[in-house]
């Protein structure tokens, strides 16, 4: 089951004409009943906790985007599964789409912080527990409620 999400600021709306969309992939990274979180650790977003993730290339489907960037910001190999939403959300600056997926360490992979500060697993319990940045509150949000039921 797809669902939508809308976060939008009324005071950040864009017209059309202005409004840059970003498309990209995270990984909601889950370990038994631990979820990963990384912390961003450069550009104007620093510091900020997001599923790991990131564009998605010209020609790239969002499933081969989200396991290219998890090589790249993460050097591990993960098994996609399904996709649990994709966030719409409104920046000052530009509008970014996220296709959330659910995902698993593939069997003998590990992770290495390569572009991140820092990074946790989490319980559901422990989501409301970081700094998420906007557009990445309202997935974790969602997922806390999921694994509640």
């Amino acid at each position: 089951m797809m669902v939508i999400m809308k976060q939008m600021r009324q005071s950040q709306k864009m017209n059309a004409e202005e409004c840059k969309v970003v498309r990209v992939a995270a990984a909601v990274i889950f370990d038994g009943n631990r979820i990963f979180a990384t912390q961003r650790g450069y550009g104007e977003f620093k510091d900020g906790w997001e599923f790991p993730g990131g564009k998605i290339e010209e020609g790239e489907s969002p499933r081969d985007a989200i396991v290219r960037e998890i090589r790249e910001e993460l050097a591990a190999d993960i098994v996609v599964g399904d996709l649990i939403t994709t966030v719409e959300y409104d920046y000052p600056q530009f509008h970014l789409s996220m296709d959330c997926f659910r995902a698993e360490l593939a069997p003998g992979s590990r992770m290495k912080l390569l572009e991140h500060e820092a990074a946790k697993w989490l319980t559901a319990d422990e989501m409301d527990s970081v700094d998420w940045l906007p557009a990445d509150a309202g997935l974790a949000k969602m997922i806390r409620n999921l694994c509640d039921k």
